[in-house]
């Protein structure tokens, strides 16, 4: 190392920055926190009126967040939909770490995401997008096959209205399009039906620094069903299990063909790709084109090094290798009434100002997710029931599990329920990963 590179680097980390949150739901709590702990000035808003108290007592929060512009040195959004401020904001100089227009539309649109993946030469499957359900019903009667149900746009934070159909002749489908039908009527907007194929899920995800990608990847697997074995409703996620890989055969596939576009549109951030895989070849699903949850929170267990300096790096251009743990990460979240659904009586009648007690004092592997600090104590607030994301790490997946397990039973939370299966498929799964090559 020169001394030129090795001052820089001195700089970096001792370095302390003003780090400014802006968040539509509350999610990036603990992303703020940790960067709070390390010693920088940080500063968070909240969009949404009903989470307005997540993250009191933890960290700062400002009410208008363009009042203290000026005063960050680097600006986070934490969702989509942010992209053309962003862009905006980077135009006059500003840090930030955050979406673009372009990311937003791959997310948001399914449609143009799609459409992007075959610009790029990337195989997809069959889709088709609908305004509505009369003639998604026809279409699935003329061409009888499974399918999966997506909604578009916003609509699509409802992760319970996703239904992955099992059926061959798509009678499951039909079932819940006509149900759809029924309770939404002209008001559910633009959906998406996609053919269904057999194989494993698996998502792979990198941070981007405007002009590439950063190494290792992160390799992703998700557990959306409400109850173990995969059964129940499908949740924005109940867990997560992941490693981190300097090559990988999906990322190559994939991410890696978008590497000049995005540094075209200037996009700096984090951006993951949700895919089937099977022996026939590498099939991507969506875009996730901001910290995904609780991905996020998982990654974090993972990454070695200071998380404001990582984040300072990333906004300023800087080509590096993310420090990483070996082995495996997993967390599983901590769930309260009314969780998955929204149903304020309940969640005021069994789940609100709720403690968060601890049997004996814990710092690592516990993340606060809707959560405010009264006199120290942990509270439950906003809507949505979603308390903590615990997490585990170890050289195999069962030293994971393991870890993870003797955290969440070290807590406890009056009504609180989680998955106790998160990390179980990776047996099967790394098996056929491995022989299809592509691990």
């Amino acid at each position: 190392m020169t001394t030129l590179s090795k001052t820089r680097k001195d700089q970096t980390t001792n370095e302390k920055y003003n780090f400014l949150f802006v968040s539509k739901w509350g999610e990036s709590l603990d992303v703020a926190q940790a960067i709070k702990e390390e010693g920088h000035a940080v500063k968070m808003h909240v969009e949404d009126k009903s989470s307005r108290e997540i993250g009191y007592g933890f960290v700062p929060k400002v009410s208008d967040w363009k009042k203290h512009i000026d005063w960050a040195t680097i600006i986070i959004f934490d969702y989509t939909g942010y992209g053309k401020i962003c862009d905006d904001l980077r135009k006059e100089g500003k840090l930030v770490f955050g979406n673009s227009e372009y990311t937003d539309l791959l997310e948001l649109d399914r449609h143009f995401g799609q459409q992007e993946l075959k610009k790029h030469k990337i195989k997809i499957l069959p889709s088709k997008e609908f305004t509505n359900f009369k003639d998604a019903i026809d279409y699935v009667q003329k061409n009888p096959d499974a399918y999966v149900v997506k909604p578009c746009g916003e609509t699509q934070d409802l992760k319970q209205l996703l239904f992955v159909g099992n059926d061959d002749e798509g009678l499951d489908v039909i079932r819940m399009l006509k149900a759809y039908e029924k309770s939404w009527g002209d008001n559910f907007g633009t959906f998406q039906l996609q053919r269904k194929v057999k194989g494993v899920e698996i998502a792979v995800s990198a941070f981007f620094n405007g002009k590439n990608f950063i190494q290792p990847y992160n390799i992703t697997f998700e557990h959306k069903k409400f109850f173990p074995k995969e059964l129940g409703v499908s949740t924005g996620e109940m867990g997560t299990s992941m490693f981190w890989a300097k090559n990988s055969p999906i990322y190559d596939a994939t991410l890696k063909k978008f590497e000049p576009t995005l540094a075209k549109e200037n996009f700096i951030g984090h951006i993951d790709i949700n895919c089937i895989v099977n022996g026939n070849g590498i099939y991507p699903l969506e875009f996730t084109s901001r910290f995904g949850y609780p991905q996020i929170y998982i990654q974090r267990d993972g990454i070695t090094e200071p998380l404001g300096h990582l984040f300072y790096k990333i906004v300023t251009g800087q080509n590096f290798t993310i420090n990483t743990k070996k082995g495996f990460q997993i967390g599983a979240y901590m769930v309260v009434p009314p969780f998955p659904f929204n149903d304020k009586k309940s969640f005021e009648l069994f789940s609100k100002d709720s403690v968060v007690l601890f049997k004996k004092e814990m710092k690592e592997g516990v993340h606060p997710i809707h959560l405010k600090k009264v006199n120290s104590e942990w509270l439950i607030t906003g809507n949505i029931g979603i308390a903590l994301l615990v997490t585990g790490t170890g050289v195999t997946m069962k030293d994971a599990q393991r870890m993870m397990q003797n955290r969440i039973n070290n807590i406890i939370i009056n009504n609180s329920y989680y998955r106790t299966d998160i990390g179980d498929r990776w047996q099967e799964d790394s098996d056929k990963l491995w022989a299809w090559g592509l691990l």
